[in-house]
């Protein structure tokens, strides 16, 4: 898979490295998924954060959808071994 071009990592959500750094954004846009939902973690409903970004509540329910999935992923590897592993890699 070549990182350095644009490409759909999930139905409406983009990652390009010329766009917000290479962040999963809402396709089409300059919206990256972590702002949504940090957005909806500090209690906004996402009808009120989809009028703020200009979106619409199926793009807001695509960067939802990313994100069950990325987790998803996250939690279907085992745990690695914290043995030789540095600080930035345990933040992860």
């Amino acid at each position: 898979m070549d990182k350095t071009k644009p490409r759909e990592v999930g139905p409406g959500v983009m990652m390009d490295p010329a766009v917000r750094f290479g962040r999963p954004v809402i396709k089409g846009t300059r919206v990256d998924v972590a702002t949504l939902l940090g957005q909806l973690a500090a209690g906004a409903s996402v009808e009120e954060v989809a009028k703020d970004y200009g979106l619409t509540t199926h793009q807001m329910r695509a960067a939802l959808r990313y994100a069950a999935e990325v987790i998803e992923r996250k939690r279907a590897r085992p745990p690695r071994s914290t043995a030789n592993r540095t600080a930035v890699d345990l933040a992860d």
